[in-house]
Formats: C-alpha cells, structure tokens, sequence
C-alpha cells in the first residue's frame, strides 16, 4: 500500500490539494459492493491530511468563475447539515442513520470531561457506528472523532472507512470545523487543527473530468 500525506493551510486548499494528488497517485478499480456499484473509482491507498487553520473561512472550495465548474458544495448547504452532525432530532424518515445519533451524547461528554477533569486525557473520543451497521447497504462513512486539548487548542482527529472527495470531503470537514469550534466554545478554549485519515479516499468517474477540469490539467 501506498501512504500519501497533504498538508494545508485551511479546507478548501486540502481539497484542492487531494483532487490534484489523487488524479496521479490515485488506484483504479470497479466497485464490486458499495455505492455506484459495477462503475470505477480513483481512490488513495492510504491518505492522512492535516489541516493547520480549518477555521479560516471560506471553509468550502471556492471555485473560479472562469473554470465553469459548479461548487461541488452549495452554498448555505453546511448549516442544514450541522445538526446532521450533532442530533438524533435530524433523521429523516428514509435515513438508516445520521451521524448525529451517534455522536449527540458523546458531544456533551466529551465536553464535560474536559471541564471537569482537565485536558490531560486520550479518552476524549467520540465513535459512530455500532457493531450492526456492517449489515447496512451503506454503513456509516465516518467512524471515530478523536480530539486533543493542547496549547489551550482544540484539535480533531478523525477518521473515514470511505470518503468521496468531490463532494463529501468538503462538506464533512467544513461541518466537522463547525462542530469543533462549538465544542471549543464550551470548553473555554481556542479552536485547534484537524488530523483526517482514510483508507478509502475517492473520486467516483463521473467526477475525473471535473476534477482535471478544476486542476486545469485538461481532460
């Protein structure tokens, strides 16, 4: 397997960094389970990204106008989906799940433990997913939210069994920004930096052109 490592200075330079690096240093096969099963992905061996000022806005990609491209992202999309992230209330009735429901008692927690006990801790994790989720059609992308208190910062750490980089990839970090600066704000410190990780970061193929269309590498 093949390691690749992108470091950026805020969101929508990671993206932009991983949509150029995947288009060379990106393995080709058919999906045989999972979505758009039977059609081709483009995906990194193993990829770890750290981001140095998530918090810099704007936390989507921000695409010129010249390029003719659609923001992969819409606008205003990231305040409907925070309390996607936040709250079992947001499950839609055709949703399996939503990573709110998973993670809205562990957000509390993990804020009370650090005000209580003090920032020496690794037991501040907050998992999604239970052992039953591998018998759903699509189980839960995102699997655990680490966190660390260093330098009176909140920092993230998180991890994606799967990750579609066109279009998850921005709209869940730019959550999970929004997320991290909440629960800074509860516990009385700076936000910090995120640490994401995956084994299954990609780009489906109806998404190579675009993402050599937005590089500017042609098609």
């Amino acid at each position: 397997m093949k390691l690749h490592f992108v470091k950026a200075r805020d969101l929508p330079d990671a993206w932009f960094q991983c949509v150029y690096d995947i288009i060379d240093c990106g393995r080709e096969y058919v999906i045989d389970r999972g979505s758009y099963e039977g059609q081709r992905r483009l995906e990194f061996d193993y990829l770890t990204v750290h981001v140095t000022h998530p918090g810099a806005r704007p936390l989507l990609p921000d695409i010129p106008a010249h390029i003719g491209l659609p923001n992969p992202v819409a606008e205003g999309f990231l305040e409907q989906y925070l309390p996607k992230l936040m709250t079992a209330a947001a499950k839609e009735p055709n949703e399996d799940y939503t990573y709110g429901e998973f993670l809205e008692p562990q957000i509390e927690a993990v804020i009370r433990m650090y005000r209580q006990s003090g920032f020496g801790t690794n037991q501040a994790y907050m998992t999604v997913g239970e052992p039953a989720s591998i018998d759903l059609a699509d189980p839960p992308c995102l699997r655990g939210v680490d966190t660390r208190i260093q330098d009176d910062r909140l920092h993230f750490i998180v991890y994606f069994r799967s990750w579609d980089l066109w279009n998850g990839f921005p709209a869940n970090l730019g959550g999970l920004q929004l997320l991290k600066e909440y629960m800074a704000g509860e516990i009385g410190v700076e936000d910090g930096e995120i640490i994401a990780a995956s084994k299954g970061l990609h780009l489906y193929d109806y998404a190579w052109d675009l993402a050599k269309l937005r590089t500017m590498r042609g098609v």
